[in-house]
């Protein structure tokens, strides 16, 4: 039997404006274009780590209010914030039970987590994990 669980997923984010949401995409957080076939319709896909993230065009975007993307980045997390930061990036600031936030981290222990928004509004999750 077929089953969803043994299949592959991937995100999939609403932007306005397709070329803004690009630059962003691309320039600010280093991701890659995997598939651009798609941008005559008003979509582009990048692949990130081993799952696809598609970006595309909606009247709805930046109406999710909830996390959109992602992503897990180990070790790498520090850096990743830091060269973000360089890069302009202003991380939220959310009061959770049981998070201490300091300089755009929410820490618990060991787990660090940081949320910020792309030029929609979407929410995007980086974590340490």
């Amino acid at each position: 039997m077929t089953r969803l669980k043994d299949k592959n997923s991937s995100a999939i984010v609403a932007v306005k404006n397709l070329a803004a949401a690009r630059n962003f995409y691309e320039q600010t957080l280093g991701l890659e274009v995997a598939d651009a076939s798609m941008e005559t319709q008003g979509a582009v896909g990048y692949r990130t780590g081993g799952t696809f993230l598609t970006v595309y065009q909606s009247e709805f975007a930046g109406t999710n209010k909830a996390n959109a993307v992602t992503w897990a980045a180990g070790e790498d997390f520090d850096a990743i914030i830091a060269d973000l930061r360089n890069k302009g990036v202003a991380f939220e600031h959310y009061d959770l039970p049981g998070l201490v936030f300091e300089n755009g981290v929410h820490a618990a222990g060991d787990t660090k987590l940081a949320w910020f928004k792309d030029p929609d509004g979407n929410i995007l999750h980086i974590m340490n994990f």
